[in-house]
């Protein structure tokens, strides 16, 4: 028999933290998220001003087999006009017992909140790890997106789940032979628009100092129509800095900016960290510690995060710039590979630029949905 329980105390965040450990000990694809910041995220409740949260483990026969976590986003259910549960965090056995009864804690703990939906998997903003795995089951995860074995689509699916959106994951390389009109284009841009990109030769705190409010400023504009996203507090950009902070490197983050400093597009990328981490679990040991700064310095991969322009320039040639600031990174020969982490299989724009790269799509991630049906109609 499965028993579902909400997340109480030391022993509870500890086996949540560390059931997918177990789960994923053998595989090679899996990369952890920091012990550190899962931990501090459990012990908080995982609430705030912007959104309510509860974490459940599922247990059979004295051991855990089961966990998910619930968030109601405030912000984005106010913006919309809806009554959205988000689950995220969801890792269990191959079992649809043990995910039933975890999905229907879940949609009980909704519906006393006033739920009508349940989607995911979805974080807490945009930034966090989402989307389920359904296809690249033998491809490496980045640190910024969760892995998950094959039998988890089904599992959700059996739970009453149906797709709402798709996201593709493209490998980029450097191609045979580089677009030389590109590069004229994006130098043309910079001239036309009085543009420039931000010089990187500072630090890292005084980089980020300098154009942290610009980015999330730039951000907020350019993503708020996409599917999940929210504003993002002044609280929220605080701890996202922090958690952020030890993997920057200012290398590859291409800020293009105005003659008064005004960011008005950004490439954010980040070293490929995964491999380094998947020996300690995420544990920042000082061995682990060693082993992430020095794929900081000096990756084989970097990840691309978020890109985005000012609606006022997306016309204006400013993607060029970022594409070829890319392939200028590419053709130095230290970074291999770049991942683009998740695009909307609906965003034809972004997802043309690949084609200036040697691109292989190799991953898909989904978004589920299902109505969470009134007390009436499950009895």
């Amino acid at each position: 028999m499965v028993k579902v329980r909400q997340v109480k105390g030391r022993r509870d965040i500890k086996e949540f933290i560390e059931l997918p450990l177990r789960l994923y000990k053998d595989c090679p694809y899996f990369v952890p998220p920091l012990y550190g910041d899962e931990k501090k995220l459990l012990r908080s409740g995982g609430n705030s001003d912007t959104a309510d949260s509860v974490f459940f483990l599922a247990e059979r026969d004295g051991k855990t087999v089961g966990r998910i976590q619930g968030i109601i986003q405030k912000q984005y259910n106010e913006l919309h006009g809806c009554r959205k549960l988000r689950f995220n965090r969801f890792d269990a056995i191959d079992d649809k017992e043990v995910s039933g009864a975890l999905f229907s804690a879940l949609e009980n703990w909704g519906r006393e909140k006033g739920m009508e939906e349940l989607c995911g998997p979805l974080g807490y903003s945009d930034l966090d790890r989402e989307g389920l795995l359904v296809e690249g089951f033998e491809e490496n995860s980045t640190f910024e997106e969760q892995y998950n074995f094959e039998y988890y689509g089904a599992l959700v699916e059996a739970a009453g789940f149906c797709k709402d959106v798709d996201w593709l994951e493209f490998e980029l390389s450097m191609p045979e032979k580089r677009n030389a009109m590109l590069h004229r284009v994006a130098e043309r841009s910079l001239e036309l628009n009085k543009l420039h990109v931000a010089d990187t030769r500072m630090s890292k705190k005084e980089y980020i100092g300098k154009y942290r409010d610009g980015f999330f400023d730039c951000l907020e504009e350019c993503y708020r129509h996409l599917y999940g996203t929210v504003p993002i507090s002044k609280e929220a950009q605080d701890e996202l800095i922090s958690q952020f902070m030890l993997i920057l490197n200012n290398e590859y983050l291409v800020f293009i900016c105005d003659k008064d400093e005004r960011v008005v597009g950004f490439g954010l990328c980040f070293p490929g960290i995964g491999d380094s981490l998947k020996k300690s679990g995420g544990r920042l040991t000082p061995v682990a510690l060693c082993r992430l700064l020095s794929a900081v310095r000096s990756p084989e991969t970097i990840d691309l995060g978020l890109v985005a322009i000012r609606p006022e320039y997306q016309n204006a040639g400013l993607n060029a710039i970022i594409i070829d600031a890319l392939l200028n990174i590419l053709e130095e020969g230290k970074v291999k590979r770049c991942e683009t982490n998740l695009n909307l299989e609906t965003n034809t724009p972004v997802i043309a630029q690949w084609k200036y790269f040697t691109a292989r799509q190799h991953k898909r991630r989904r978004s589920y949905i299902k109505k969470i049906e009134s007390e009436k109609n499950d009895a």
